[in-house]
C-alpha cells in the first residue's frame, strides 16, 4: 500500500463526504479508494470511518488522524512548493569551496558581476587549496583545477588552466642557457606542496619526458610560489592564470617556451545523483560566460 496515496485519499473522503467523489478527484476506481482506507485502518489497528447507506463520518480515533493528517499534507505541499521555487528561481544561501589563489584573482573580481545578477543568493566562499569533502562538510559546489577522479561527483569545465614554467630574468641570467628539459634537475625547483610528485612532464611534437626535479623551497600556496620566482629564487611551474600579469610585466619569462606541459582545467563539480538547484546551475553558468574557452588572461 501507498501510505501517502492513503492519507491523501482519506483526507479527501473526509472532505468530500463520499468514496466517489474522493476517488474521481485521485483518478482512481471506487473499489480501489474503498481498498486504500481499509489498509489504512488495518494497518493503524483502529476504524477512522463509520460507514452507513448514506453517509461517512469521522470516528474519534478517525477525528484525531484526519486533523493530524491533514497539517502534514498541507506542510507537505508546502515543502514542495518551496522546493520548486527554488529549483525555478536562483536564491538562497550557496556554500562554494575554492582555490585561493585562483579566487582571490578571479573569483573575487567576478563575485559583484554574480550578486547584481542573483541578489536573492546568498553566497559563501570557502577559500582552501585542500580538496573538501562536498557532502561532509555541507558545500554545495567545489571549483577544482585538477584532473578529476572520483566518480561520487559531477564535473563541469568551467575554462582551461594551461601551465607553464617560468623563472625570472635575474635568476636565468646567474645560470648557463637552458635549453634541454634534462637541465631543469640542474636547478632549484620551487615546488606546491600539493602535487605528489617531484617530476615535470613536458611535450614537443611526438616527444614526451618525464623530468625529475627538486629545490629549497615547498609550499601550498601558488602566489607565494611565483613570487619566490619573481624575486630569483628559482624555477616553478605556474598556472597561466596566476602568473599572466607577472610575465606581462617581465618580472617572468618562460622557461623551455617550445615545450609544453599537459593542460588541465578548472572545473566545478558537485555531488552526482541528485537535481542542480537553480543556485547551483546560475553560478557555474555564469562562470562558463565569464572565462569560456580562451579566457582572457591567455589572450
Amino acid at each position: 500500500m501507498d501510505k501517502l496515496q492513503a492519507m491523501q485519499l482519506f483526507v479527501r473522503v473526509v472532505e468530500s463526504g463520499s468514496y466517489t467523489a474522493a476517488a474521481d478527484q485521485m483518478e482512481i476506481s471506487r473499489a480501489l479508494a474503498s481498498k486504500l482506507v481499509q489498509g489504512l485502518e488495518d494497518q493503524l489497528g483502529v476504524r477512522l470511518l463509520h460507514r452507513t447507506t448514506r453517509k461517512l463520518s469521522l470516528t474519534e480515533a478517525g477525528e484525531n488522524y484526519y486533523q493530524r493528517v491533514s497539517d502534514i499534507l498541507s506542510e507537505l505541499s508546502l515543502a514542495e512548493a518551496q522546493a520548486a521555487e527554488l529549483q525555478a528561481e536562483p536564491r538562497g544561501r550557496l556554500r562554494v569551496a575554492a582555490p585561493m589563489s585562483f579566487a582571490i584573482h578571479h573569483l573575487g573580481p567576478a563575485v559583484a558581476e554574480f550578486q547584481q545578477r542573483h541578489p536573492r543568493i546568498e553566497l559563501e566562499l570557502n577559500l582552501n587549496d585542500r580538496q573538501v569533502d562536498l557532502v561532509d562538510e555541507g558545500f554545495d559546489l567545489a571549483i577544482r583545477i585538477a584532473r578529476l577522479a572520483d566518480s561520487s561527483l559531477v564535473a563541469r569545465r568551467i575554462t582551461p588552466c594551461r601551465l607553464v614554467l617560468v623563472a625570472s630574468p635575474a635568476y636565468l641570467a646567474r645560470h648557463a642557457p637552458l635549453v634541454e628539459p634534462e637541465q631543469l634537475s640542474q636547478h632549484n625547483f620551487l615546488s606546491y606542496t600539493l602535487t605528489p610528485r617531484n617530476e615535470i612532464f613536458l611535450a614537443r611534437e611526438h616527444e614526451r619526458r618525464t623530468i625529475p626535479v627538486a629545490g629549497g623551497l615547498r609550499v601550498n600556496n601558488g602566489d607565494v610560489i611565483a613570487q619566490a620566482a619573481a624575486a630569483g629564487l628559482g624555477i616553478c611551474l605556474s598556472p597561466t592564470f596566476l602568473a599572466w600579469k607577472l610575465l606581462k610585466n617581465g618580472d617572468l619569462v618562460r622557461v623551455l617556451p617550445g615545450w609544453e606541459i599537459p593542460d588541465i582545467a578548472v572545473n566545478a563539480v558537485y555531488p552526482a545523483g541528485r537535481a542542480v538547484p537553480a543556485k547551483t546551475r546560475s553560478l557555474i553558468d555564469f562562470l562558463v560566460e565569464r572565462f569560456g574557452p580562451e579566457p582572457y588572461w591567455d589572450r
